[in-house]
């Protein structure tokens, strides 16, 4: 079987082939002119269609609301008025206060005491007290050693007694001449006890001085020695 096609007519082939160059020519002219307009339109400007260029820098999203900026602004401290430092009140302490003690130079010493005498007197004494206690004999002691205020206060008493300075000091010497504020004499009672010691006191060597004063002794003479003869009374030196 034969395939016989009708043969082509050159004539039409030609005009195909120039109509689609036709086409082609106007299309590339057409858009040669679409081209060089919207240079044309890019260099002066006068584009309608096309939008003005915005900075996106810090921009919100299209389509969204711009979102409040909180405020960056620091608020000023109010300044406090300044006032001068006052001192408080001083508050008394709840410790217990300790007490400034002054040490005293020298023992208080009670009159009634043998421990303010001299101390060969002292000594003496205790001897004779602890001998007279064996034999049932206890000496008290009245006065020993006085201080020189004790002494005036007493020389003022028998002035006052005795009427005259003179006789006074028969009886209490000044503080000056006391051998009671040389802590030289002692005083002692009862009446037993002043006749125990002027009867024995010799020998330890504490002797009754004055005839008007049986209760006054001092240490006149050494241990076991003879005693001296007593005086009438106290005698004022002279100054």
């Amino acid at each position: 079987m034969r395939n016989d096609l009708p043969p082509r007519r050159p004539g039409a082939v030609r005009t195909r082939l120039l109509s689609v160059i036709g086409v082609v020519g106007v299309g590339a002219v057409a858009g040669s002119l679409l081209l060089w307009h919207a240079q044309v339109g890019d260099f002066l400007g006068l584009a309608a269609d096309k939008e003005p260029v915005v900075s996106t820098v810090s921009a919100p999203a299209i389509g969204a609301p711009p979102a409040s900026t909180p405020s960056t602004s620091t608020p000023t401290p109010t300044r406090r008025p300044t006032y001068p430092p006052t001192t408080p009140p001083k508050t008394p302490s709840t410790s217990p206060t300790k007490r400034k003690t002054t040490e005293p130079t020298t023992t208080a010493v009670r009159e009634e005491s043998i421990n303010g005498l001299s101390p060969k007197l002292k000594a003496r004494l205790k001897k004779a007290m602890a001998a007279a206690r064996a034999d049932g004999i206890t000496i008290s002691i009245t006065s020993a050693r006085r201080s020189a205020s004790k002494q005036q206060r007493l020389l003022n008493a028998a002035i006052k007694k005795y009427g005259s300075y003179k006789v006074a000091t028969r009886w209490v010497l000044p503080p000056k001449y006391s051998a009671h504020v040389q802590g030289k004499a002692v005083d002692i009672g009862p009446a037993a006890a002043m006749t125990w010691l002027n009867k024995n006191g010799w020998r330890y060597g504490v002797c009754r001085r004055y005839d008007n004063e049986p209760w006054h002794f001092e240490a006149l003479t050494a241990p076991g020695t003879k005693c001296p003869p007593r005086e009438p009374h106290a005698v004022a030196k002279a100054d």
